[in-house]
């Protein structure tokens, strides 16, 4: 039954508090408790939680269901501050009617892997990403990283096409006689040669080109640094799609 409760400034180091199923309205007591990892709010008659909490970055279990928390924006604004916070109970509140309450909590805070009692899948992330972030999304699905690939003319190139044999071509009359390592070094050392069919200019030239190599990966499905902090399990290997070309 209690409505308020004096400073516990003098407990510093306080890392677990329930003080569940009482009537407080007002969280200034915890002002100065920053080592907090455990705090049970629940049945209580919290209003607003703005300025109250934000200092708490070491909080992992926060439990605020069955309140009078109405507004879902400052709400989550309040918890963007807590890197580590894990499990997250905001239930049996009005702002929890929202339509799209549970993908906005996921989004703001990407830390949170329970919400409500149910686990974060990460269904659940892309559709959130999707949501409020749909640049980002698009972003992170089309982005891909290139390479050379040293490779000599006439390589297979990807799974389905192969290029075709290289058609000889027909060399000036200054070239004849030479070799064809002769011929690669003048090619090399003098950048217009003049050639009678424009085709075969195209052709040799090509010759000296590598394969691109690009490689996506679904962005989707990485880890963030704080997930990969707070999970326990090993992550599993990403799946990688490769296309060369020429």
């Amino acid at each position: 039954g209690l409505r308020s409760i004096p400073s516990l400034s003098q407990f510093p180091r306080l890392r677990y508090l329930w003080i569940n199923n009482n009537k407080i309205q007002d969280l200034a007591f915890l002002v100065k408790n920053y080592c907090l990892t455990e705090l049970y709010l629940n049945n209580n008659e919290l209003t607003d939680i703005s300025g109250a909490l934000k200092h708490l970055c070491s909080l992992q279990i926060l439990f605020l269901h069955n309140n009078e928390l109405k507004k879902l924006g400052k709400t989550v604004k309040e918890l963007k501050g807590m890197i580590s916070l894990q499990t997250l109970n905001l239930f049996q509140n009005p702002l929890a009617y929202d339509p799209d309450y549970r993908l906005y909590v996921i989004y703001f805070l990407p830390s949170v892997q329970l919400l409500d009692r149910k686990l974060v899948t990460q269904r659940e992330r892309e559709s959130a990403l999707h949501l409020y972030n749909p640049k980002r999304a698009w972003v992170m699905q089309s982005i891909a990283f290139g390479k050379r690939v040293d490779a000599s003319l006439g390589t297979t190139v990807g799974s389905s096409r192969c290029m075709q044999p290289a058609r000889r071509p027909i060399m000036p009359s200054v070239l004849k006689g030479f070799g064809n390592v002769q011929v690669m070094d003048l090619l090399c050392s003098f950048c217009r040669v003049p050639f009678e069919d424009p085709k075969d200019a195209v052709l040799v030239r090509a010759t000296t080109r590598s394969l691109m190599e690009f490689s996506s990966v679904d962005w989707n499905k990485v880890a963030t640094c704080q997930e990969r902090r707070l999970k326990n399990k090993a992550e599993e290997p990403l799946e990688k799609l490769t296309v060369q070309f020429r």
